[in-house]
């Protein structure tokens, strides 16, 4: 996957795993856990990990015996992954879920959090899922709603946008950008799932305050480097901005909202 906002590298890990991960990754993380030990099997395998989140959730809750395998486009994101889950039965490596690096019908879960959305070509990456899982096999995968559904995100995107009068950095609508039902049915089944399950999961969204938050919406993503690469901005003006738009919404110390995704499941 070659797209810029694919690219977690840098600082954007730290960020990332430190002002994100508890606000907005945490509880879906959770959520998707508790879904997933009843289809778990022998063998799971979890594309674009991040920092971990799901993973550290993931192997607590998944039966002694089975084994783990968390992959992700980025090292860095790997690297913080690892210090979080330091435990011999998770395996990790890196890989770009369009590509992966392993035999046909290798696992019988494959479980992606947040990470469909950041594939350059949707149906090759979820054909990719339908390769290497067993038959009767499960995939399943959130993506974020729309903005209008997700505060923070419309905020982000708005805020970052109103500070270049042209060619404004549109990283957001990339998580933002596959929610529609329709579109994620059709590109299952066109990759060969035989059915499809979706439910629309809400959560609160909360921060210890805006401001952290804000530091990671600006810092915690490759928006920071389209950000930076137009060098007309400075990034903690940025910060300011967002911080303000976000105590406007939710106010401050903790900021307050809610936030939606779709949790898909998808069966061979």
């Amino acid at each position: 996957m070659g797209s810029t906002a694919s690219q977690f590298v840098g600082g954007v890990p730290d960020f990332y795993d430190r002002y994100l991960g508890p606000v907005i990754f945490n509880p879906y993380a959770v959520d998707l856990a508790k879904r997933l030990w009843r289809f778990a099997g022998n063998d799971v395998l979890e594309i674009a990990c991040g920092t971990g989140v799901l993973t550290d959730q993931l192997h607590q809750s998944l039966p002694q015996g089975t084994r783990l395998v968390a992959t992700d486009l980025n090292q860095g994101m790997l690297d913080i992954a690892q210090r979080r889950v330091p435990d011999p039965r998770v395996s990790w490596k890196v890989a770009d879920g369009t590509a992966l690096p392993f035999e046909d019908r290798s696992f019988d879960l494959v479980v992606c959090q947040f990470g469909v959305m950041f594939f350059p070509d949707k149906l090759a990456g979820i054909r990719e899922a339908r390769r290497v899982l067993r038959e009767s096999g499960r995939y399943v995968f959130n993506v974020w709603d729309a903005f209008e559904a997700n505060p923070f995100g419309r905020i982000a995107h708005q805020t970052i946008a109103s500070f270049f009068p042209s060619e404004p950095p549109r990283f957001y609508q990339t998580p933002f950008g596959f929610s529609d039902e329709s579109t994620i049915r059709s590109t299952l089944r066109d990759a060969g799932f035989r059915s499809t399950a979706i439910e629309w999961v809400s959560k609160n969204t909360v921060s210890a305050n805006a401001h952290d938050f804000a530091v990671g919406l600006v810092r915690g993503n490759p928006v920071i480097q389209m950000i930076e690469e137009r060098g007309t901005v400075d990034p903690e003006e940025v910060i300011r901005g967002v911080e303000q738009a976000l105590v406007k919404e939710g106010g401050d110390q903790p900021f307050r909202s809610t936030m939606r995704a779709l949790v898909v499941t998808a069966k061979v």
